[in-house]
């Protein structure tokens, strides 16, 4: 059975350090058990890590390839993470930036339902970026949400998404606040023919979590948003296993801003943003945007871009969404760095329309393109 591989950065003065490191990844992640003591036969040929390769990347910093078994997995994500990176995520120097799984691991870990080209057949947009409207702030009532989703779905809109502060509180409780701004969003179809999707926030209590999923579906939402960072990737990975749960799925980067800002330890940008929401299945990935208020690099940016759409991830390759900072001031820029297949995160930006909310949606796809929704 063909293994997968973890690449790790790993922080050692020479090589020997490194390989010994590397050995000590590979027994961590697996037997957890020193290696003199390591039962011979199947546990070591098998389950017992492999460093296959061990380079040198610049002074101080080596890269180190382990390969691992898919038996030590099971078809459980929540123990594929552990694998990769469980025990080893408390030990300094020690970054995963790369993951290859392999065909026996791809046939156990399919990716997303719709990825890229499901996204554009659902919003029936053939070319250029799609543009998502954050409806906030949270202290809003449900009617107040209905509205701002309703003018920006009139406004042309691809996709209306919660603000991810936005859970089960009194002042929009989750059932209310996602059956009505539904019926919004589906009545401004109806108005102007458009295919406008709307993604609840799937949060609460994790009881919650599965009959909210279900009752989004129900009430005719057209996908959903999730943040793994509070409530695990595994959560996706379960939807995408439901025959019967057919909603695409946004992932939420709350919460997972420590994995990756350590530049020797965690997880590196595209790794955290791109590889492993692509592993769980999520169909758009949202990253703080270059230039907003997070200080996420051009670099770090591009790198999670890449890590979404190229064709060797895990299944499918999905949509990156930029979002914090996201303005029609900026759109040229960013349609040169992020190119078509990509999501534009609006948020506050649209609230300084007021109650011209809608303007901002055409401005912005203006800024874009050159043309409003009423000239496409």
């Amino acid at each position: 059975m063909e293994r997968f591989t973890v690449t790790y950065r790993i922080c050692a003065d020479n090589e020997t350090q490194a390989k010994q490191r590397a050995e000590n990844i590979a027994l961590e992640q697996t037997v957890e058990i020193p290696r003199d003591i390591v039962p011979s036969g199947y546990i070591e040929d098998v389950i017992l890590g492999q460093v296959e390769n061990i380079s040198f990347e610049q002074d101080g910093q080596y890269l180190a390839t382990i390969s691992y078994s898919p038996d030590s997995t099971a078809d459980e994500l929540p123990q594929l993470l552990n694998v990769i990176f469980g025990n080893s995520s408390m030990q300094k120097g020690i970054k995963v930036i790369d993951l290859a799984l392999g065909p026996e691991m791809e046939k156990r870990f399919t990716g997303a339902r719709y990825g890229i080209a499901g996204m554009r057949q659902l919003t029936n947009k053939t070319n250029g970026g799609l543009i998502a409207a954050v409806i906030k702030p949270q202290g809003s009532n449900s009617e107040t949400l209905a509205e701002i989703a309703h003018q920006c779905a009139l406004a042309g809109a691809d996709i209306i998404k919660d603000d991810h502060g936005l859970t089960n509180q009194h002042m929009a409780p989750f059932e209310k606040r996602c059956d009505k701004v539904t019926q919004a969003v589906q009545k401004a179809n109806r108005e102007t023919g458009g295919n406008t999707l709307y993604f609840p926030n799937i949060a609460g209590h994790s009881k919650d979590l599965m009959p909210y999923a279900k009752f989004a579906q129900e009430a005719g939402a057209g996908g959903i948003l999730f943040m793994p960072g509070l409530f695990g990737f595994d959560f996706i990975n379960r939807l995408t296993r439901i025959p019967e749960f057919n909603l695409p799925i946004m992932s939420h980067p709350t919460f997972l801003g420590p994995y990756v800002l350590s530049e020797t330890c965690g997880f590196s940008y595209g790794m955290m943003f791109g590889t492993l929401q692509r592993l769980a299945g999520a169909d758009i990935s949202i990253f703080p945007n270059v230039g907003g208020r997070f200080g996420f690099s051009e670099t770090e940016c591009l790198s999670i871009v890449d890590a979404c759409r190229n064709t060797k991830g895990p299944g499918c390759p999905i949509m990156p969404s930029p979002g914090g900072g996201m303005s029609k001031e900026r759109a040229k820029d960013m349609k040169n760095m992020y190119n078509d297949d990509v999501v534009y995160l609006l948020g506050g930006s649209l609230l300084r329309y007021k109650d011209r909310i809608g303007e901002g949606i055409k401005d912005m796809r203006k800024a874009l393109y050159g043309y409003s929704r009423n000239e496409w």
